[in-house]
């Protein structure tokens, strides 16, 4: 087998088609001797001489009848099955779409995903996961997890394509009620409260802890917590000032819990958001649309978290 030319197999379904050898060279792009000479081969090979010579032109013998609809099913299936992409139908498909992202990745993503998928891919389920960011890299290699959307500065080796979405930035939350009523903080207002820090799995934070490490900024911590589901309740009764992603900030103002957005007194780095996926994946129908579909429900232009 590992001797044989399967483009043989294209040469008897032309004779057996056309009914001559001159035709099917014609057919296939191929000369009158060319064709010619890949019969001999195959009948060289079979040991059967395949095509003879009739009033009628060339006829098969039996072998060549028995292997015509044989050889037919093998390049429909080499055709349609080896080189040619499956196709992904949305509408149909009861797969699983898997994500990578954080709390406040939940917050900003599930919703409109969640609303878009229902309708687009009604039977698919949709599960997203927080791990390591070792667990990141396997998870998207094994192709466990299809995506991982936000901030995610480890997802940097060959083996991984990025496409950035759009940048969030940072905004301090006092309560409604502070004593405090400007929109934005001066360094020394900023200096003097007692903070509430996030030290949360998500690696957005990091940026704002190191910009203030360089910048020798030392802030009055009070408080400590890995959540940030608990900062409006904490903020809401107390004093103290917290420094979150603008998204994060939006939603806790508008929802009713107590707290207003302030603006920082320094300009902070700002958190470019982008989805991550593996190479291996990156020709995949299943998770080329489900990247377009990220792409194009999150971007500068549909950001709906500006302030």
């Amino acid at each position: 087998m590992h001797e044989f030319d399967l483009n043989l197999l294209r040469v008897v379904l032309a004779i057996y088609d056309e009914g001559s050898v001159s035709n099917a060279g014609k057919v296939l792009g191929m000369s009158q001797p060319a064709a010619s000479a890949a019969l001999s081969r195959l009948r060289a090979r079979i040991g059967d001489p395949l095509f003879v010579k009739t009033s009628r032109g060339m006829e098969p013998t039996p072998r060549a009848a028995a292997l015509v609809p044989i050889a037919r099913e093998i390049l429909e299936r080499v055709s349609h099955e080896l080189l040619t992409s499956a196709a992904f139908d949305s509408a149909t498909t009861r797969t699983r779409f898997t994500f990578a992202m954080s709390d406040i990745g939940e917050m900003v993503f599930l919703p409109r995903l969640l609303e878009y998928l229902s309708k687009h891919a009604p039977n698919a389920q949709i599960r997203s996961v927080s791990t390591t960011p070792r667990q990141v890299e396997t998870s998207l290699e094994t192709g466990d997890v299809d995506l991982a959307i936000g901030y995610f500065p480890d997802l940097k080796k060959n083996s991984f394509f990025q496409q950035r979405l759009f940048s969030h930035y940072f905004v301090c939350l006092l309560r409604v009620g502070h004593p405090l009523r400007g929109k934005k903080l001066t360094l020394k207002q900023f200096l003097a409260l007692n903070h509430a820090v996030v030290r949360a799995e998500g690696r957005s934070q990091e940026i704002l802890e190191r910009f203030f490490e360089k910048k020798s900024i030392q802030r009055k911590i009070a408080l400590l917590t890995p959540h940030f589901m608990s900062i409006p309740m904490i903020i809401a009764r107390s004093d103290l000032v917290v420094t979150v992603p603008h998204a994060l900030g939006r939603y806790f103002e508008t929802s009713g819990a107590g707290v207003r957005v302030v603006e920082p007194p320094m300009r902070l780095p700002s958190i470019e958001v982008k989805q991550h996926w593996h190479r291996k994946f990156h020709r995949d129908a299943k998770v080329a649309w489900l990247r377009k579909v990220v792409s194009e429900l999150f971007n500068d232009k549909t950001d709906e978290w500006k302030l």
